[in-house]
């Protein structure tokens, strides 16, 4: 395969996840934060393969689109640690208000009405032992070894 056929076959991955995350949300898996911040790195490779077709530049653009995957891998990766208590996720999705001992109870209310609803150390759904957020990691990171590839083989 050419640079270019690995960089749409990486990007074309990137899509399937998106399309799967929707998919999974259209089913009623309402996402984190950290689910839709997982989102974006993906949304960046297709637009890259986007550049790719448009301008015949494999090696410099598959570059950009390793960075794309190495993020989403990163995401994903704090994604699963964070579930795993390994360490401390955000605290406005983790379940933390913040300093409760500073708040008027009226101060309270609103923030526990404005917190979102769907936490991010919570796994929502898992297969063979693995959350969304692992699946996410494993296949970002075969992902970005697709476009390590790519820029290996670009012109």
């Amino acid at each position: 395969m050419t640079g270019q056929q690995l960089s749409y076959a990486a990007a074309a991955g990137s899509a399937l996840l998106l399309i799967a995350a929707l998919g999974f949300q259209a089913a009623g898996y309402a996402p984190c934060e950290l689910c839709i911040l997982q989102r974006w790195p993906h949304v960046a490779a297709v637009v890259i393969a986007g550049l790719i077709w448009l301008t015949g530049r494999t090696r410099a653009l598959a570059v950009l689109g390793l960075i794309a995957a190495a993020t989403a891998t990163g995401l994903a990766v704090y994604h699963v640690g964070v579930e795993l208590a390994w360490w401390a996720g955000p605290s406005h999705c983790s379940g933390g208000v913040g300093d409760l001992a500073r708040l008027t109870t009226q101060d309270l209310m609103t923030r526990l009405q404005a917190a979102p609803v769907v936490r991010c150390d919570e796994i929502a759904w898992s297969f063979l032992g693995i959350s969304m957020a692992g699946w996410n990691a494993l296949l970002s990171a075969g992902l970005a070894g697709l476009w390590v590839i790519a820029a290996r083989k670009g012109n």
